[in-house]
Formats: structure tokens, C-alpha cells, sequence
């Protein structure tokens, strides 16, 4: 008797797991290898999925190699920012100068962070052909003189939306970051050549991030920078 309950048990228990995996299934569903892409780019799009708490800004994957590289800013007429924001929604429906902003933040502490540890394969897919020339060289030079950048952003004071236009296919878009932070030069002995450490210094850049709103690739390029006069 004993072993005739033990099987109907062990049937009940089979039945259960059954039914709750077939449950689990229709909740969960099944992956069919067509599933829509997480969003890939640093800066956000409106039609991209929302994330869990829709303020997530997924950074991009390093690569050897950047998108195809786009030029600087010609010398144009100064429009509004308002009419270049325009400008750049009707090329571009799916741009966002909030979720833009927000990116640009993120690409701007990723970039400082990585030229202070001299990381290459970070900033080759966030900078166009020039100004990672510029950058690369600052770097090499740096390493020559066995010398290390050590750099805190101590505080994001202000990122704003500067500039924006369109030059034919190219969006442009200027941003203005105010930040408060530590920068220190050392030699290969370890002594300060440059800064002092524990000085907070408040600085303001000018970025210009410039992409072809023909492609299908949603990143933008650190094109220029500058510092106010």
C-alpha cells in the first residue's frame, strides 16, 4: 500500500510541474531570434524600447574603429537654439533634446575619464578623425614624458543645450558643461608638475557632437571643442 501512495505521489508531483512550466512559459514567452535589439547608442531616442525606468543611458560597446566620421561645423549664420532643435526633428523625427542632454553628459564624463587613463579604444568610437588626433597625440605625448593626468570630476554644475543646426544631412549640436574638477599632472617619480591635488577648479567646455541623420547608426561624434572666451 505504502508504494502504491508513494507512486500517486510522485504522479502528483510530476502533474505540478508540469502545469507551473507551462505557466512560467506563457508568461515569460519564448525567445524566436526576432527580438527587437536593445537600444545601442550613448545618446537616447524616443522611438528607441524603453528601459526599466526610462532613464537609463546605455553606453556603447568599444570598438578599434568609430562610426563613419563626420566633419566640424562649417562657419554659419547663428540661428536659435529652438529653430536648430526644429531643424534637427525634422531630419531626424526620432531626436530628443532631453534624452540628447543626458547622453551628452554621459559621453562627456566617459571622455575626460578615459584621456586621463590615456584609454584609446574608449574614445575611437566617441570622437570623429580630428579630434581623436588630437586627443591620441596629447596622450602618446604624455606617455613619452612618463607623465600621469590624474582627473576627478568633483561635480556636473550645468550641462546645457547651447547650439543646434543643419548642415545639409549633418546635425549639429553644441553643449555647455560647467563641472568642478581635480586635475593633476604627475612625473614617473610621483612628484605634481601640474595642479595641485585636492584644488577644485571650475571649468567650462564647449562640445560640438555632430552626426549624418541619414544613417542608421544613432551615435553621435564629439566633433569640436572649445573654451568660452
Amino acid at each position: 500500500m505504502n508504494s502504491g501512495f508513494q507512486l500517486f505521489d510522485i504522479i502528483l508531483f510530476a502533474m505540478i510541474a508540469a502545469f507551473l512550466v507551462l505557466r512560467l512559459r506563457s508568461v515569460l514567452g519564448r525567445r524566436t531570434g526576432n527580438e527587437r535589439p536593445p537600444p545601442t547608442g550613448i545618446f537616447g531616442r524616443k522611438d528607441a524600447p524603453d528601459s526599466d525606468d526610462g532613464k537609463v543611458v546605455p553606453l556603447p560597446p568599444r570598438a578599434d574603429r568609430p562610426p563613419v566620421d563626420v566633419p566640424a561645423p562649417q562657419e554659419t549664420l547663428p540661428i536659435s537654439p529652438e529653430a536648430g532643435i526644429a531643424q534637427i526633428r525634422a531630419a531626424d523625427r526620432g531626436f530628443d533634446p532631453d534624452i540628447f542632454v543626458e547622453g551628452a553628459k554621459s559621453a562627456f564624463e566617459m571622455i575626460v575619464g578615459a584621456f586621463a587613463q590615456g584609454d584609446i579604444h574608449t574614445l575611437r568610437p566617441l570622437l570623429n578623425d580630428s579630434v581623436y588626433t588630437q586627443f591620441s597625440d596629447a596622450i602618446r605625448e604624455r606617455e613619452t614624458q612618463k607623465q600621469t593626468l590624474e582627473t576627478t570630476i568633483v561635480a556636473m554644475k550645468a550641462v546645457d543645450l547651447h547650439e543646434a543646426h543643419m548642415e545639409g544631412p549633418m546635425a549639429f549640436v553644441t553643449v555647455r558643461f560647467v563641472s568642478d574638477q581635480i586635475n593633476v599632472v604627475r612625473n614617473a617619480a610621483g612628484a605634481v608638475v601640474d595642479g595641485e591635488p585636492g584644488q577644485t577648479v571650475e571649468l567650462i567646455d564647449l562640445w560640438t557632437f555632430a552626426r549624418d541623420t541619414r544613417s542608421g547608426d544613432p551615435n553621435w561624434l564629439l566633433v569640436t571643442t572649445a573654451t568660452p572666451q
